[in-house]
Formats: C-alpha cells, sequence, structure tokens
C-alpha cells in the first residue's frame, strides 16, 4: 500500500512539473517571436547614423578585463579602435597576468606610465599603474595594471578609472561589431516611460571565423565538434530565451561578455561582487533588487537582438565542463544571496515570473530529470511502468525539443542568415537531433557536478581557465 501512494505521490509530481515545463516554454516561445518582430518592425527602417549626430548623447567607457591573453589581446584592442561612437573610451584591465600581455600592449600599443586621479568607488585590488599611448591613433587607449582579483574585481578597478555615462563590459577575447556601442545606446535614449539601467546583447560563436584586423571578414560554421552545439545554445538561448524576458520586462541575466551599464547606479549599489563566480547574473538581480527597494520607479533591462558580439567558446571537453560547472555555481550563489525576492510580489515580474523560473526550472531541472530517470528504472524494477504512457511523453518531449530548436535556427537565418550554405543546412538539422542526445545530457551532468561542487567543495571565485586558440588562426581550424 505504502508504494502504491508513494509511486501515486512522485507521479503527480512529475507529471505537473513536466507540464508545467512544456506551459511555461511554449508561452516563452509566443513571447519571444512576439519581441522579435516587435524589434524588427521597430528598427526596420531606423537610421543609427543619426544617433552619431545627436548634441547630446550618452557617453561610453568600454571595460575589458584580460588576465593571461596574449595570443588574442593585440588582436582584439585593434577591433576595438575600430568601434564608431562619438564619445567612448576604452580600457584594458590587465588584472596581473603571468604572461605578456602587458608587455605585448605596452610595445605595440606605444604606452607610457601616467598620472591619473581616480576615486575608488567600488572595492578593487590594489592598481599597480595606469597606461596611455603617445601615439594620436590609440588616444581611446587606456590600459590599468593591477594586482590579481578576478574579471569581477578587475571590472570594479576599470569603474573606478572610468569617467563615462555608461560602462560597456566586455569580454577581452570578443569581437563586436563596428555600430555595437550605437545600437546598445538607442534604448537609453528611446525609453520614455521608465529608466533603463542596463542593456544585453546576442552573442555569437566566433570560433573558425575569419578574422583580420580585429573584423570578421567571413562569418564560418565552427569546425570543432564542441563548438558546433554551443552555436545551436547560443541560438536558442538569445533568440528565443531572452527574447521572451525581455518582452515582458522580466530579464534576470546579462551575458558578462557584453553588456552595458548605467555607471552611478552599478556605483550605488557596490560594483560587481568579487565573492562569486557569477558576478554578471548577481550585478543583474542586485540591480533589479535596488531599483525595487530604493529608487521605486519603473526600469527597465533592455535587449537588443542583433548579434553584436562574437566571442571564442570552449572547443575541448574538459574546457567546456568546467565553464558550465561555474555557470552553475555562480547561478546557485545568486539564487541563495538573492533568496527574499523568490515568488514575492514586491518585486514584480521578477519576484513572481522571472526568478521563481530561475529556480524551478534552471537550477532544478537537473536534479528533476535525473531523479525521473532514476524513478523510471525504479518501475521497471518492480514491474508497475506504463510503457504506453512513457512512450507517449518521451515522443513528446523529443518533438517539442526539435521544434524548439528548430524554430530558434529559423528565426536566425530569416533575420540576420549569418549561416549560409547547403553544407550548413545538412548540419544544423543533423545537430539538433544529436544535440538532444550527446550535448543536453552533458549539461545535465554539468549541472550537477557544478552543484556538488558548490555545496560539498571549497568554492572559488575569479578566472575560469580557458585556452585561446586565437583569433588569427580561427579560419584554419
Amino acid at each position: 500500500m505504502f508504494i502504491y501512494y508513494f509511486t501515486y505521490f512522485i507521479d503527480i509530481l512529475l507529471i505537473v512539473y513536466i507540464g508545467t515545463f512544456f506551459i511555461v516554454y511554449f508561452i516563452m516561445l509566443i513571447f519571444s517571436i512576439k519581441e522579435l518582430f516587435d524589434n524588427i518592425l521597430k528598427n526596420r527602417y531606423f537610421d543609427y547614423n543619426r544617433i552619431l549626430s545627436f548634441s547630446k548623447i550618452p557617453s561610453v567607457s568600454v571595460i575589458a578585463p584580460a588576465y593571461n591573453e596574449e595570443v588574442t589581446i593585440v588582436e582584439n584592442i585593434k577591433c576595438l579602435l575600430n568601434l564608431q561612437y562619438p564619445d567612448f573610451e576604452i580600457i584594458i584591465v590587465n588584472d596581473g597576468s603571468k604572461d605578456n600581455s602587458l608587455e605585448k600592449i605596452i610595445k605595440y600599443f606605444d604606452l607610457i606610465k601616467i598620472d591619473r586621479a581616480y576615486e575608488l568607488e567600488v572595492p578593487c585590488a590594489p592598481i599597480r599603474g595606469i597606461y596611455k599611448s603617445f601615439n594620436p591613433a590609440y588616444n581611446r587607449l587606456l590600459v590599468i595594471d593591477k594586482e590579481n582579483g578576478g574579471k569581477a574585481d578587475a571590472l570594479n578597478a576599470g569603474i573606478n578609472v572610468s569617467r563615462k555615462d555608461l560602462f560597456l563590459a566586455l569580454d577581452v577575447d570578443c569581437i563586436i561589431e563596428h555600430d555595437a556601442i550605437t545600437k546598445m545606446v538607442k534604448p537609453f535614449i528611446d525609453e520614455t516611460d521608465s529608466i533603463v539601467v542596463a542593456c544585453g546583447g546576442v552573442i555569437r560563436v566566433a570560433n573558425s571565423c575569419e578574422i583580420e584586423d580585429g573584423r570578421i571578414v567571413k562569418i564560418n560554421f565552427p569546425k570543432q565538434f564542441w563548438a558546433k552545439f554551443q552555436v545551436i545554445e547560443y541560438l536558442r538561448a538569445f533568440t528565443l530565451g531572452r527574447m521572451a524576458w525581455s518582452n515582458i520586462n522580466g530579464l534576470l541575466i546579462i551575458s558578462g561578455a557584453f553588456g552595458l551599464f548605467d555607471r552611478q547606479r552599478v556605483v550605488k549599489v557596490g560594483g560587481y561582487d568579487k565573492s562569486t563566480v557569477g558576478e554578471d547574473l548577481e550585478l543583474v538581480v542586485r540591480l533589479r533588487k535596488y531599483m525595487y527597494e530604493v529608487e521605486k520607479i519603473k526600469h527597465k533591462i533592455a535587449f537588443i537582438p542583433d548579434p553584436l558580439c562574437w566571442t571564442e567558446v570552449p572547443s575541448s571537453f574538459n574546457i567546456l565542463s568546467r565553464q558550465r560547472n561555474r555557470w552553475t555555481r555562480g547561478a546557485i550563489d545568486t539564487i541563495i544571496k538573492h533568496k527574499k525576492m523568490f515568488f514575492n510580489p514586491r518585486y514584480g515580474v521578477i519576484g513572481m515570473l522571472s526568478f521563481p523560473y530561475w529556480v524551478m526550472y534552471e537550477w532544478l531541472a537537473p536534479f528533476v530529470q535525473s531523479l525521473g530517470l532514476i524513478y523510471l528504472a525504479i518501475l521497471v524494477y518492480l514491474g508497475r511502468i506504463n510503457i504506453e504512457i512513457c512512450v507517449m511523453i518521451l515522443i513528446f518531449s523529443i518533438i517539442f525539443s526539435v521544434l524548439y530548436t528548430s524554430i530558434a535556427v529559423f528565426f536566425e537565418a530569416f533575420t540576420y542568415n549569418k549561416y549560409k550554405g547547403i553544407k550548413y543546412f545538412f548540419q544544423i538539422n543533423l545537430l539538433i537531433i544529436l544535440e538532444l542526445i550527446i550535448y543536453q545530457p552533458l549539461g545535465v551532468i554539468f549541472a550537477l557536478a557544478g552543484n556538488y561542487n558548490f555545496f560539498f567543495r571549497k568554492k572559488k571565485s575569479g578566472w575560469g581557465n580557458m585556452t585561446r586558440t586565437g583569433f588569427s588562426n580561427q579560419g584554419k581550424q
């Protein structure tokens, strides 16, 4: 009798969880499609050059932390110097690199050490020196050399030295489009009924692309096995996931690789949290919390659907697993630190929808999937399984997952069409199936490992190690 009621209870829980899971993702699909078309209609005939002619536009500091980036550092800075915007500065923060990153920058860009006044408005490790070029071609470039403190600490140092209205937090290994700042600034200028405190953009995979003088000259589909799956993952996450949350102003994360922030408000909340490895998610959640609790005014985290930023993703299994492990630990840390927001109506859409979604369908999903498999094995052993129902649920899950990913791929082709050719068409359709069989189960394993490391091992903040191949070699891989 106990087994009967126990299995009945578990059946109900699983059915409710799986049912709500599919309903939530179906609703997200509808909202993302609506937001995507709204953006297309809104910006189809907009001339971004008009922004460049405005007499009053926000000034921008581009802050790019660097740690042991000697392979790509010069090419990345050259890319940043190609940006088109009237009032911006580039701040490279050398976070105590142990390689020749600083020496290569100093030599290539003709840097000299200068005296520059700054305030320690947010905490950071000691700054050893600030460098500027005496070459007029590089007059926007500023380089900070500081003691090692981790990525969040390096960003805080950049914020302290910066003197602009907004700052663009950028991974130094990224290649961004020349008009990226202009497009990211637009929501700060456009919005009239609410305050924009931050803006995120789409991240795309740069692996195997051909890059010259800091610009992508040819977009190629990655040749590395693991990078191929990440193209699909990024298309789904940015084209559908973040577009949906943007539509209801429930966006809770801006990629740490590419995000534009209101500098003064970030200073007011204390800058980046140096104790977490998920500083990007944590900062956005803290900004949301601050706006609801302190300023109490209508605000927005904007999102630009244009593919403005290209980054090198992990191409080896070990590096990929470490990255996802770190992402999981960062998410858990943020959820626990701000747990009071969970189902709290005081925080509006964030408290009632976004935060619960992160807890139930991001953090807990790997556990539910794993326990579901264990439960299925127990039912098989006890001979209590209903084969017909299990097969129906499995088929429905596969069809839904494939369709959801296919829609993301379709909208990329419909809107920006960065990947072309018959070879890509066959590859992407095969990979959609393989991702379901290979990559998504691995994601569950990585997430479980991240949970184990967070709760049972010493938690560390700082830089995650990723071996760069260098953008000058990308097209050959």
